[in-house]
């Protein structure tokens, strides 16, 4: 074995964007792309001598193969030693929960999360810093940076590694150690909640279904909630983390997860539904004909923490991104905790859960998670709701309507337009931005408006801020519209446009949610002119 260095060129657009680098499985396979993003990660974070790295991700196309260069890649840097789950495969959270058990310096993270897989789907990759969490934008920046300018790097020439067998391994001076995937996870997760409980549930004919969507979370799904917790074979299914995630795409939502929501509408509904995503970190709660909103999710989770052994001694905060409903803010002012407002990107909850500000953090793109890890997390979400069951003997649906007549409800709704021309889009925007300091004070329908901006953030750990995150026009009755460009796309933009109303009156609670939030999805279209704009007469995906 020797340590070569081989010569390179920069590619363009290689900026990690809000979750790390994501583009085409093909753009990934041409020589030295990928290398050149991992030779900038190391560039980056310096001296690894003797530390350790935690590498893994979904299973999706390219998986292996990527594993096994970073792995060379990592020996000729001198890293000391790297975990690596079994067959390339550790979930998203996993991999936080294994840097923090482990205490290692990071870890890379090899995922598009929720879109598509396949040789014509996407790839990602990431890093994540020593407290598990995504990198800060002073390290992605510096990352980037580094790919500008790249001449070179270096690489073993080692053979490849048998991800498959458990076991130690030296590759150079380095150790590879593959590890179980699922076992250091589960043992987080035993600690957080109360499993006797849950199992006395299911020993009570509780039913249940799981969707895996044939990606990352099935084997972990199927380890604790089939094995540990003694729930029926057959109650996890599409189980299996298939390269290409089956044909589907690996998305819990009632679009993308409709099977699930067809047998939770049936006369032949369990008493419980849930799906997770490519990567393990997002979650879908389904009760019987009801599809809970994942900011209600985030705000049930909140009002009733103390029923996990994990939470029992209360939650110090309430941290949700910008464009999450307002559910979790009524919550926190009734427990009498903080409820912190964020970019999108879980890295902006890292600073407030490292504080002790935030105990719980959400997402509405499904994605919701606590201090025990840096990133949100599918599986926990369902657990959690588990517990929740468990402890009360009610049904989601019981759940749901009680949260409601407790704290009103906040209808709420995204409108995605995907694969939209980027230019447009960004025409859109600055059109829209322009617009911003006339809209105070107008009135909309029946609506008037309190305040128009472009989010900015604050960090109130570090004073960081972040601006351009997101354009807000905010009603005098606390009703929001909310319009942004998504990240995570590989082909054009996404335009993203968020709607919220709150409705305190209980007879009023079970309305159609688009119905409800029809005002304001013809005022968005009034201020936005997006039909215009993107060419689309339809969002591609409602939420």
């Amino acid at each position: 074995m020797t340590i070569q260095t081989i010569a390179t060129t920069p590619f363009a657009g290689q900026r990690p964007g809000t979750s790390g680098l994501r583009k085409k499985v093909t753009e990934f396979q041409q020589p030295g792309y990928l290398e050149n993003f991992v030779e900038a990660i190391f560039l980056t974070l310096g001296n690894f001598q003797g530390r350790t790295l935690v590498l893994g991700g979904d299973g999706r196309y390219f998986n292996r193969e990527a594993i096994q260069t970073i792995l060379r890649m990592a020996a000729a840097h001198g890293v000391g030693r790297v975990l690596v789950g079994r067959g390339g495969i550790l979930s998203t959270p996993a991999v936080s929960c294994v840097i923090r058990k482990r205490a290692a310096l990071g870890g890379i993270v090899l995922s598009a999360s929720h879109n598509p897989g396949g040789p014509d789907g996407d790839f990602g990759i990431k890093y994540n810093i020593d407290n598990g969490g995504p990198a800060p934008e002073k390290i992605t920046d510096a990352i980037y940076e580094h790919t500008r300018t790249l001449t070179s790097y270096r690489i073993s020439d080692a053979g490849p590694v048998d991800l498959d067998k458990i076991g130690s391994i030296r590759l150079e001076d380095m150790e590879v150690e593959v590890i179980d995937s699922v076992s250091d996870y589960a043992e987080l997760m035993a600690g957080l909640f109360d499993f006797d409980a849950i199992r006395a549930l299911f020993q009570r004919g509780f039913t249940m279904r799981f969707d895996g969507m044939y990606a990352v979370s099935g084997p972990y799904a199927k380890a604790i909630i089939e094995g540990m917790l003694g729930a029926p074979a057959g109650t996890v299914v599409n189980a299996e983390p298939l390269e290409d995630f089956g044909g589907h795409h690996p998305d819990p939502n009632p679009v993308n997860a409709a099977d699930l929501i067809a047998l939770m509408d049936g006369p032949d509904a369990p008493d419980f539904g849930a799906a997770s995503d490519g990567d393990g970190d997002r979650n879908m709660i389904v009760g019987r004909k009801l599809a809970v909103s994942p900011s209600d999710s985030l705000a049930i989770i909140a009002a009733n923490a103390t029923v996990a052994p994990g939470y029992r001694d209360g939650i110090k905060g309430i941290a949700r991104s910008m464009p999450t409903s307002q559910a979790a803010d009524r919550v926190a002012a009734a427990l009498g905790v903080s409820c912190f407002e964020t970019p999108t990107g879980w890295k902006y909850f890292g600073n407030l859960l490292d504080a002790g500000l935030a105990s719980l953090c959400g997402e509405e793109s499904y994605g919701t998670g606590s201090m025990h890890i840096r990133e949100k997390d599918g599986v926990w979400a369902v657990l959690f709701w588990l517990n929740l069951i468990a402890a009360t003997g009610k049904s989601v649906n019981e759940l749901v309507q009680e949260h409601w007549a407790r704290f009103g409800r906040n209808y709420y709704s995204r409108h995605d337009y995907e694969a939209v021309d980027a230019g447009a889009a960004s025409a859109m925007m600055d059109d829209l931005r322009g617009k911003l300091a006339s809209l105070a004070g107008q009135t909309l329908g029946d609506f008037r408006v309190q305040l128009a901006d472009d989010f900015t953030y604050t960090d109130p750990v570090d004073n960081s801020v972040s601006t351009r995150q997101g354009v807000r026009i905010i009603m005098t009755d606390g009703s929001r519209i909310v319009l942004r460009l998504s990240g995570t796309g590989t082909e054009g933009a996404t335009v993203r446009v968020y709607l919220e109303r709150y409705e305190a009156d209980a007879s009023r609670h079970n309305l159609d949610t688009q119905q409800a939030l029809a005002p304001l999805i013809a005022i968005a279209e009034q201020v936005s002119a997006l039909k215009a704009r993107t060419g689309r007469e339809q969002p591609s995906v409602v939420t």
